[in-house]
């Protein structure tokens, strides 16, 4: 295959062909040289900002004249990264150095985090930190989704690259919301910990194996480095990076609770080292601004435009009744979470095909935590989400609905486009092309 061109396509073929794309100019090293820090940092003498980037020729390359700007500038100066605090387990203090279960979230000041990164992280980047909030990520609202949203972007006016710290348990929604919504294409990434910061109190000592000054490092490097500048939003932690829409938590406690099944992580960092294996489908568009942004431009709504829609979940004899209630409580949409391929019992069923003739959007996603569900309705709102996770469907939905209230069409070709881009692999000239 001499040629391989790649655009947004639905297809079944998403598995196979995600995996195919990699970097003409992965990132072989960073631009930090690490040091030993000493008692007294205002003593170090630190070595001069090094590193290289060395092309990587695979399969197929992104061709992009922007990402290969992007990756040279943040190799000629010192980027400028901003840290977007919203709180989490990362600015946790717990009761004792020991204790990774027993702490409170939202006790440390980003700045303060930042600052404890310093002086090592200051040869990586000119670092500045904005606290937007201080809570646990379940915490947050859609109207507070979208105010992140717009301190991202007006980041990212004079920034390089944003970093965004939350709490791991909806982190992956935090991360799916800003993927589809911030309208810039400088790297944007979410990090977060799984075991608190510090111990007894904010200024205290280090939690034994904390991880989160290590994954607030990684990330700040990740964004410097510009190595997933059209990426959109991208998941660190545990030194692996994941695409926001399909990334997920797989574990209440474990470290590496992050997970990409099936497609597998981006990429990872070794060190001094950034590898990146594979690239998500709207790369493939960075040249094209236009066509690269989302349609969700949340500085043309209110936060009160954005409708509620919610997710019912299938199993063994499942009545219809919580889909009659949300439908009569005037919810614009719903998810539902079926079993197997989407399957939903005779009561819900019936439910949804009744609040569906009263309007009310439907995709429908499975349980299981990965495949997809195909099919849906070409003459009623019941639309196919494949392999969206139920938690990232509605989202999307949410978004939809939003930007076109009254248009079912519409709606329908962002859940199948927007919501489920592929890379297209046939090759050029090919009468399927």
């Amino acid at each position: 295959m001499s040629s391989l061109k790649a655009r947004l396509r639905p297809t079944p073929r998403r598995l196979t062909a995600v995996l195919v794309p990699v970097l003409t100019a992965a990132l072989t090293a960073t631009v930090v040289t690490l040091v030993q820090r000493s008692p007294e940092p205002a003593a170090l003498a630190l070595p001069p900002i090094t590193g290289a980037v060395s092309a990587v020729t695979g399969p197929t390359e992104i061709r992009s004249v922007a990402y290969t700007q992007a990756v040279a500038a943040a190799k000629a100066r010192k980027p400028k990264v901003t840290v977007i605090g919203t709180g989490g387990t990362i600015s946790g203090v717990a009761t004792s150095r020991s204790s990774f279960t027993d702490y409170q979230s939202g006790r440390i000041a980003i700045g303060d985090m930042v600052a404890r990164l310093q002086p090592e992280i200051g040869q990586v980047a000119d670092v500045s930190t904005v606290q937007f909030g201080n809570k646990g990520s379940g915490g947050y609202t859609i109207a507070e989704f979208h105010a992140l949203t717009l301190a991202v972007e007006t980041a990212l006016k004079t920034s390089d690259g944003v970093v965004v710290t939350s709490g791991t348990d909806t982190m992956e929604e935090f991360a799916y919301w800003l993927d589809l919504t911030v309208q810039n294409r400088k790297p944007v990434v979410m990090t977060g910990a799984m075991r608190p910061w510090a111990a007894v109190t904010p200024d205290g000592p280090q939690v034994i194996g904390t991880d989160g000054p290590a994954n607030l490092y990684n990330s700040i490097v990740l964004a410097a480095s510009q190595s997933t500048y059209c990426y959109g939003t991208v998941l660190l932690l545990g030194d692996e990076f994941h695409a926001a829409r399909d990334v997920t938590k797989t574990s209440s406690y474990r470290m590496d609770t992050f997970q990409t099944r099936e497609l597998g992580v981006l990429g990872w960092i070794d060190g001094p080292n950034i590898k990146v294996g594979r690239a998500p489908a709207r790369v493939d568009n960075c040249d094209a601004k236009q066509r690269w942004m989302t349609p969700f431009n949340l500085s043309k709504i209110a936060p009160a435009a954005v409708p509620r829609v919610e997710i019912v979940y299938g199993y063994q004899q499942a009545g219809g009744e919580a889909i009659t209630a949300f439908a009569d409580a005037g919810v614009k949409g719903i998810v539902t979470a079926g079993t197997g391929a989407g399957g939903l019992s005779s009561a819900q069923s019936t439910a949804r095909t009744a609040a569906a003739a009263k309007g009310v959007a439907f995709v429908s996603t499975t349980r299981t935590g990965s495949g997809s569900v195909y099919g849906g309705s070409t003459t009623s709102p019941i639309i196919a989400g494949e392999d969206l996770l139920p938690q990232k469907a509605r989202l999307l939905l949410m978004l939809s609905l939003a930007f076109a209230p009254n248009d079912v069409p519409k709606v329908r070709d962002w859940v199948t486009t927007l919501g489920n881009p592929e890379w297209n692999t046939v090759p050029k000239g090919n009468p399927r092309d």
